[in-house]
């Protein structure tokens, strides 16, 4: 089987825990032997594809289990709380990151909408999820075997073919079961997604809802309900967690709790903290001592 490929391949090139570069831009290949609970994260947009063990992934008290049945696909910059709390040295965890180029995605999902015949912007719905799971299909399997055959390879092969590859396993996803999701991030009508993008780029200043809606060409109601209907969170919730685990982030590596306060935008210290204890049930200092403790 091709998923056996894969697996193969992962297992011959990692040795030891860690994220391994292919030579493929955002390809990475990942081992983890050590049962780690969830932490806050940022998931960036995202495949993430499990061969051996599970991941697991909370967005707003909502839990994704994924393993080699089911990848994570996350086509809009996130704050979760992650982790492998299945890991170990018997059941290592083994998987493959493919970071979503932004240009590369929104090429090809709206040449596939016009493909499709005249490009219309969605009908207002329910938009899909922000995180989204799929079956592995025979077309996605297939794209990211060839895919990390040529990581493998290396030399001239990788350098001439590998946006190739990588464009094909992208259009593997956004015909899969996750393509509402990925399609609504990257083709026409993605305002929540261009949004998030903003968001993201400016934790450090403030921002405001009427700032967000105006970027998007949006009232200030329709705004809200869109992005919590994409998000799961509201606007100013999803600020304020994603400035959290940008910081938490900060703080497990290392850095002190004033400076990774400042970092994403508070002013005073105190309020970080009183935040942080709220949202995670201790103390940034204390989270990050269990951090370093308990890496």
């Amino acid at each position: 089987m091709q998923k056996d490929q894969i697996r193969r391949l992962i297992d011959s090139t990692l040795s030891e825990d860690g994220m391994v570069e292919t030579g493929v831009r955002g390809l990475q290949l990942f081992r983890v032997t050590e049962a780690v609970r969830c932490a806050p994260a940022v998931y960036e947009p995202s495949i993430i594809a499990i061969l051996s063990g599970a991941k697991e992934a909370i967005l707003d008290g909502r839990r994704h289990v994924y393993d080699e049945r089911q990848y994570l696909c996350c086509p809009m910059s996130m704050p979760v709380e992650a982790g492998t709390p299945t890991a170990s040295h018997e059941a290592p965890l083994l998987g493959v990151y493919i970071a979503l180029d932004r240009r590369m995605m929104t090429e090809l999902a709206i040449e596939m909408e016009r493909a499709g015949g005249v490009i219309r912007k969605p009908a207002v719905a329910t938009p899909p999820p922000g995180l989204a799971l799929a079956h592995w299909d025979d077309d996605f399997t297939e794209a990211l075997l060839r895919l990390l055959q040529l990581a493998v390879t290396g030399g001239t092969d990788r350098a001439v073919l590998a946006e190739g590859r990588l464009r094909e396993l992208y259009f593997a996803v956004l015909k899969g079961e996750a393509r509402a999701s990925v399609r609504r991030a990257f083709g026409v009508g993605n305002e929540i997604a261009r949004t998030v993008e903003f968001l993201s780029s400016r934790l450090a200043g403030p921002v405001s809802i009427e700032e967000m809606a105006a970027e998007v060409g949006m009232s200030r109601a329709v705004f809200h309900r869109r992005f919590k209907q994409a998000t799961t969170l509201s606007p100013i919730q999803f600020v304020k967690s994603m400035r959290l685990n940008t910081a938490a982030m900060k703080i497990a590596g290392g850095m002190t709790v004033s400076e990774a306060a400042m970092q994403v935008g508070y002013v005073s210290t105190s309020q970080f903290s009183r935040e942080f204890k709220r949202l995670y049930g201790q103390s940034p200092r204390h989270w990050g001592q269990a951090r370093h403790c308990h890496p």
